[in-house]
């Protein structure tokens, strides 16, 4: 008689369990519910196209300086920050604006605005009034500011940050930092501040 091969079962097969298929159908629900959720999210970011805030420097004037033979240093400026909203849809409001005004490496002041709210494609502008008390230089950094005025050619560093938040749309509120690391260029001569690219903005 033949011998029954061993590698065949003539049983029943056991049935899945309840709990495979009950598993299988929620790790389906989650992942059409992710999938929908990122086809809207992209359709609302299509039709909002929300715009990142931004803030820049738009213009500035110095002051003459004032350097006497102690090397004490008084530097008076004027700086105009913007705060630059493009959504068509949704106001942006900033906080925690702090930026720090430099020359050197020696700190001339610091430039603060409380909260404030910026309409829906618009703007609002700060007006910064610069007054250093006096600044002890090192005799390195007395020469280099010399050197400068001999050139007519002065550079002031600015560096700082505010917070920005705004919805966009039924998607949520967005927060991010807007960061300033910039060099500003002025002609001691006549204060007159030469335009640079100073902006938060990535483009």
């Amino acid at each position: 008689m033949p011998h029954p091969n061993p590698k065949f079962s003539s049983g029943r097969e056991r049935p899945t369990p309840l709990w495979v298929w009950c598993a299988a159908i929620v790790c389906t629900i989650i992942t059409l519910a992710v999938i929908i959720a990122g086809i809207v999210t992209f359709i609302g970011y299509l039709v909002i196209h929300p715009r990142v805030p931004y803030v820049c420097v738009i213009d500035g004037h110095l002051d003459p300086l004032r350097i006497d033979y102690a090397g004490i240093l008084q530097i008076q400026a004027t700086l105009v920050i913007r705060a630059q909203n493009g959504n068509q849809k949704a106001h942006a409001s900033f906080s925690h604006s702090n930026y720090t005004l430099s020359l050197n490496g020696e700190d001339i002041a610091r430039l603060v605005a409380p909260p404030f709210e910026v309409s829906k494609n618009s703007s609002v502008d700060f007006r910064y009034l610069v007054q250093s008390s006096p600044i002890p230089l090192g005799p390195e950094q007395a020469q280099d500011v010399d050197l400068a005025l001999k050139r007519d050619y002065i550079t002031l560093d600015l560096k700082g940050s505010a917070r920005v938040r705004w919805r966009v749309g039924r998607l949520g509120s967005v927060r991010f930092l807007c960061h300033l690391d910039c060099h500003l260029h002025f002609l001691p001569s006549n204060g007159t501040y030469i335009p640079s690219r100073c902006t938060s903005n990535a483009k």
